[in-house]
This record gives C-alpha cells, sequence and structure tokens, in this order.
C-alpha cells in the first residue's frame, strides 16, 4: 500500500467524526450525529515529531536489519509479505523499521522503568484470512508483542482487531479505510484508527471536484469488488449529491480483485463520455489499471487516492500521467517544505535511498522520496510510540488512557486528534493535482524542485478541512450516542 516532512507552528485542526465501511454494512443506513458539528477547530498539539532529535539514519537499510533482543518493545507487522500483495509488507516494512531505527539509535524509550529497544517482527498473513487469523495469535500468545501493526485488507484489519479485543493487545490501523473497522458491533477499545477513512476520502474528492475545480462534471465509478469498492463508491456518490448536485453518474462497474484484464470495462468507459474516472484500487490493480487504460488509449484523468506508485508513473510517462488527481491525508498546503525539520527528515530518507538502498525492491523509484503514504504512515507510527513513551508503559490501559483525545504534530506541521469515542483519526486532507516536472516546484520547494522529469507527479496542491469531510460516527455505538462530527 502507498503517498515527506515539513513543518508549521500550529495547524488549523478540525476533529471529524463519521467514519465508513470497507467490509460491512452501508454506511449510508447508518445514523449521523445528532449536534451540529463546528466549522474548524485551532488546536495545539500535545506532542510532535521533532526532527532536531532524530537519530542517526546512516546505517539503515530496510532489506538489512539486526532486530534487538531482550526486553524489548514488540511491534507485530501484520501484512502480505508473500502472494499477490507482498509489496505492500515491503513497502510497511520500511515505515515501521523506519520509526524503530530512529528511537533505537535515540537509547529506545523510557517505560516500564527503564529505556527500552523498539522489536519488529514480520507477520505474514499472505493476504489470506485463516492465515491471518493464526499469525496474529502467534504474535500475541507466543511472541507475546505490545502492538498489532497493520495492514493490506480491511477484512484482514477486522481479525487483527478482533484478536486485539480478545486478548487485550494495542492494535494500530495504519493502512486500511473501512469505516466498520470501529462501528458498534465491531468497536475495540484496543484498537485504533489511524488511517484516512473510506467516507473521508470518496466525499474528499467530491468536494474537490464540486466546491474548488468546478469543472468535469461526468464520472464513472471503477472499483474492486469488494466491501470497500462498494462503499467507496456509494460514499462518492453522496459526495456528490451535497457538494456537487450538477455532476452526473455516467457509468458505475466493479471488478474482481487482481485482476490482470480490464479491457472490457475501458472499452465502456470510452463510450461512456464520461470526464473523469473514479477509483479506490490499490497496488497492484491500481498500477495495473492505469497502464491498461493508456495502452488503450483512455487519457482521462483518475480521481484516486492509490494511483501514486512512482514505478507505475513512469512506466506510463509523462503524457500518461499528467492531470490525475490524488487525495492524500499527509500533504499540507503547498509548498511542502516549510521548515528546516522537515527538509532533514526528507534528506535522511532520500539520501540513504540513493547510497545505501541497494536491494529490490528498495532501490526502486517506489522509495526514493518520503511523501505521501510513506509521510502518513511513519507519521502515525511516531504518534504511537509518542503514545507509548508519554504513558511510561507499554500497559494497554494506560496507552489508551493517553491516545484517547491526544494530539499530534506530523514534522510537517499538520495536526491531527485522536476521537475519543470510537478512536478513530480527525484530520484535514489534500488533493494535488500531477504535473510535468516544471509545475512540480509548487510542491516540492528544494532543489531539485521536482519530484520526478519521468513522469507528472504532485503540483497544485488543495486543503480540505477536516470539517468538510469529517468521518463517519456510529451512533449505535454507546460511547459516541449524542456526540456531534467532532466527538463532542
Amino acid at each position: 500500500m502507498r503517498s515527506l516532512f515539513q513543518r508549521f507552528s500550529v495547524l488549523l485542526l478540525t476533529i471529524v467524526v463519521l467514519s465508513l465501511v470497507a467490509y460491512g454494512p452501508s454506511t449510508a443506513a447508518a445514523a449521523k450525529a445528532t449536534k451540529p458539528a463546528k466549522t474548524e477547530k485551532a488546536a495545539e498539539a500535545k506532542a510532535a515529531f521533532n526532527a532536531d532529535k532524530m537519530g542517526d539514519m546512516s546505517g539503515f537499510d530496510p532489506a538489512n536489519i539486526t532486530q534487538p533482543t531482550g526486553d524489548t518493545i514488540k511491534i507485530a507487522l501484520v501484512a502480505s509479505f508473500s502472494g499477490p500483495s507482498a509489496i505492500n509488507g515491503q513497502i510497511y516494512w520500511l515505515v515501521v523499521n523506519w520509526v524503530a531505527h530512529d528511537l533505537n539509535k535515540r537509547g529506545g524509550i523510557m517505560v516500564d522503568g527503564k529505556k527500552k529497544f523498539i522489536e519488529v517482527i514480520k507477520a505474514d498473513h499472505m493476504g489470506k484470512a485463516d492465515q491471518c487469523k493464526k499469525v496474529v495469535e502467534r504474535m500475541i500468545l507466543q511472541e507475546k508483542v505490545h502492538v498489532l501493526w497493520g495492514t493490506d485488507g480491511s477484512h484482514l484489519m477486522r481479525i487483527i482487531n478482533e484478536a486485539a479485543n480478545k486478548y487485550k493487545v494495542i492494535a494500530i490501523n495504519a493502512t486500511c479505510m473501512s469505516d466498520d473497522l470501529q462501528n458498534a458491533g465491531n468497536f475495540s477499545r484496543y484498537a485504533f484508527h489511524t488511517a484516512f477513512s473510506t467516507e473521508q476520502n470518496a466525499r474528499g474528492l467530491a468536494y474537490y471536484y464540486g466546491q474548488i475545480k468546478k469543472k468535469e462534471k461526468k464520472f464513472y465509478i471503477l472499483n474492486q469488488d469488494y466491501a470497500f469498492g462498494h462503499e467507496f463508491a456509494e460514499n462518492f456518490k453522496n459526495g456528490l449529491k451535497e457538494y456537487y448536485p450538477e455532476a452526473t453518474l455516467v457509468g458505475e462497474d466493479y471488478h474482481k480483485l487482481f485482476l490482470t484484464d480490464y479491457a472490457p470495462y475501458l472499452t465502456k468507459i470510452k463510450a461512456s463520455g464520461a470526464e473523469v474516472i473514479f477509483t479506490g484500487d490499490w497496488l497492484p490493480d491500481a498500477g495495473n489499471l492505469l497502464k491498461q487504460s493508456r495502452q488503450m488509449g483512455v487519457m482521462l484523468p483518475f480521481a484516486n487516492v492509490y494511483i501514486d506508485d512512482p514505478n507505475t508513473l513512469n512506466d506510463v510517462g509523462v503524457e500518461g500521467t499528467k492531470g490525475l488527481v490524488n487525495l492524500s491525508s499527509f500533504w499540507t498546503a503547498n509548498p511542502q517544505f516549510k521548515s528546516p525539520g522537515y527538509v532533514k527528515a526528507y534528506k535522511a530518507w532520500n539520501g540513504l535511498w540513493k547510497t545505501t538502498w541497494k536491494t529490490a525492491p528498495y532501490n526502486g523509484k517506489l522509495f526514493e522520496h518520503y511523501f505521501g503514504n510513506f509521510g502518513s504512515w511513519t507519521s502515525v507510527t511516531y504518534w504511537l510510540m509518542s503514545v507509548i513513551e508519554r504513558a511510561q508503559s507499554t500497559d494497554p490501559e494506560k496507552i489508551i488512557s493517553v491516545w484517547e483525545n491526544d494530539t499530534y504534530k506530523y514534522v510537517n506541521g499538520k495536526v491531527v486528534k485522536m476521537r475519543a469515542c470510537d478512536h478513530k483519526i480527525v484530520q484535514d486532507m489534500a488533493v494535488s493535482e500531477f504535473v510535468t516536472w516544471e509545475g512540480q516546484k509548487a510542491s516540492m520547494n528544494i532543489a531539485p524542485y521536482y519530484w520526478y522529469k519521468t513522469s507528472s507527479s504532485y503540483g497544485p496542491t488543495f486543503v480540505i478541512p477536516a470539517a468538510k469531510v469529517l468521518p463517519w460516527m456510529d451512533q449505535k455505538l454507546d460511547r459516541c450516542k449524542g456526540k456531534n462530527g467532532w466527538g463532542e
């Protein structure tokens, strides 16, 4: 799974609440918050990433990691390390170990009365539900891990959360968008949803087209055929009704996961008169869909959250990637590098990619820049470790007491909040238009002032206030009854 650092002093933080579903019942039928939501809310973060305190990253190589042993803080990285989705496990391995290496080089974290190093353990679920259940229980019962970190697939994150609830172990959902993961039927006090959510993303893209760009009006939905794909589509349609009622849906299709031939769908799209293709596809489907569309002469822009893999973009080229519209949970308003700390962290990553990461896949273009999802996933992992450090304990109950209603500032200055009632993240979103290298200096404001020359990439970027994309909240969850979209 996939899309940087900089720091503001204080960022407007808008607190969101309403989540959605990628693997479960429709959010459309769910009750909405009863109190009126605020429009904006400024917040000082209780904690922040401080680049000045970064450890020595010079020897870090994700392909050659020696984990600490002994009395450590153990994180089980539960993901696909084999099978068709294995690239996602490799990505997660890099971002979680980046954080662990940094903090270990600082001497570890003071918990339970002493400094402890962080140990990251691979837990390969192979993309299979039965294997996920087995490996998670092994991590908890045999490896005695303190945290479950996941994963690629909301249906698998649900299994992780169920185990966390059963065995009272902290679980962090860093990547999965499904809102039903923390609804009344599935909520766990031990699980924290730090990923952007389906409704936030889908409505955010609808807001961008209806309230910011105000140009294209004909949309075609093409999503993966499982609960997330359908919910993502429903939320986009609801978002169009709210923010862009003059828009028209000219087609809607769903394809099986890990499809290799998209020609039948692309043929229909060509004949539909669509101006934009809306998709929630993730790798490898996202890349294959983009490549085949361009091969068939379908040059329409994709409104997306995961068509940002630089390897794919490079293969498609400048013209084929120009005009893509990508929603991110990490970006801030342009330019992106606004503080020395952000520049320092970015250069540490990019410098290692140039000099040290020689083993595939980490030597590929996908890993060249510290941005997008890499920025989000490292940031929420730093947040997790900050919570543990401030709790001064690996006791789940103490971690929960700190994390609920906590606020944290990322390296790029973005401030986020953990809504206490359903453990969902409240945050602004940002939408970027992909442009050729000359226009990328709008976002990439340090030398060489572009992200890529071989493909189009991030250019004009527009922040969507959290108030406009508050995630769904399940009013059937007792903890949330009567609260507004901000969790108040």
